[in-house]
């Protein structure tokens, strides 16, 4: 079985990194605005939620690279 490179292994925690900082940002702003630190909090998660779920859903919906291509054909033709 192959070992994923560092940068397949990194890709996962880009993502949450810029989830978080998505919602990071979400909550500073509701907080300032309104001084309620449970609506920032609840807003600030549901912006993470929305924002890992958006990025997956990106991920899956592009096509896949060269290299990428030729694993998956090499897996493909394993089975």
């Amino acid at each position: 079985m192959a070992v994923p490179s560092k940068k397949d292994r990194i890709r996962p925690t880009e993502f949450l990194l810029l989830s978080g900082g998505m919602a990071l940002f979400t909550g500073l702003i509701v907080l300032m605005s309104t001084r309620d630190v449970v609506l920032a909090l609840v807003v600030l998660a549901i912006t993470f939620i929305v924002a890992v779920v958006s990025l997956a859903m990106l991920t899956l919906a592009s096509r896949p690279t060269g290299s990428e291509q030729l694993d998956i054909d090499k897996q493909n033709s394993a089975h």
